[in-house]
C-alpha cells in the first residue's frame, strides 16, 4: 500500500454508485431482475449498490476468471454459475471493472444461452484503452488509466481487496 496511488476515495466511489443507482432505478423499476454479483471482485460494489435499489430483484452470483490470483488475464475458468433460472428473466450482471471484456462476453453469451430475455451490465470501473472487445458495459462509473489497479473489491496478486478506495500500483521508470 506505501507504493499505491489512490484514484477515488470512499466518498467519490459513493457518489458514483449512487449515480449508477438513480439510472438502475430508472431503467429496472418494472423488470423484476435477476441481479448477478461477478465474483470475486464486484462483492463490494454490490454491497455498497443493493441498499441504493429500490425495485425488486433476485440475486445471484457467478464466477467465472480469467486472472486468478496473476495480473495478466489468461483461459476462463468457471468456478459457480447461478442457481436462479435466467429463462425469460432480465439480467443485470455487476461487474468490479471493464477492462479488455472478455469475461464479459462470456458472462453475457452464458446468460443469454440460459435464455435470458435480456442482459446488461454495470461496471464500476472502465479502465481507458483501445484494447476493448465486444459490448461495453450499459452502465459505468469511473474511468482509470490504463494501470494495474485495486482496492473496493478488486486485488492486486489475491490482496487489497479491503483497500478502502481505488488505487494503482505505483509505475516505476
Amino acid at each position: 500500500m506505501e507504493h499505491a496511488e489512490l484514484l477515488f476515495s470512499m466518498t467519490e466511489i459513493d457518489q458514483q454508485i449512487s449515480q449508477l443507482a438513480e439510472q438502475l432505478n430508472r431503467d429496472y423499476a418494472t423488470l423484476n431482475p435477476v441481479v448477478l454479483c461477478v465474483m470475486n471482485g464486484a462483492v463490494i460494489t454490490l454491497g455498497h449498490l443493493l441498499p441504493k435499489l429500490s425495485f425488486p430483484l433476485q440475486l445471484d452470483y457467478i464466477h467465472a476468471t480469467r486472472y486468478g490470483d496473476k495480473r495478466v488475464g489468461g483461459e476462463l475458468v468457471w468456478q459457480a454459475r447461478p442457481m436462479i433460472d435466467l429463462a425469460d428473466r432480465h439480467v443485470l450482471l455487476i461487474e468490479d471493472i471493464f477492462d479488455e471484456g472478455h469475461t464479459l462476453r462470456a458472462l453475457r453469451d452464458f446468460c443469454l444461452q440460459s435464455g435470458a430475455s435480456s442482459v446488461r451490465c454495470l461496471a464500476l470501473v472502465n479502465k481507458l484503452h483501445s484494447r476493448k472487445q465486444g459490448p461495453m458495459p450499459e452502465y459505468l462509473g469511473l474511468e482509470v488509466p490504463d494501470r494495474y489497479v485495486f482496492g473496493f473489491g478488486m486485488d492486486v496478486e489475491g490482496y487489497w481487496r479491503n483497500a478502502p478506495g481505488i488505487f494503482a500500483v505505483r509505475e516505476y521508470s
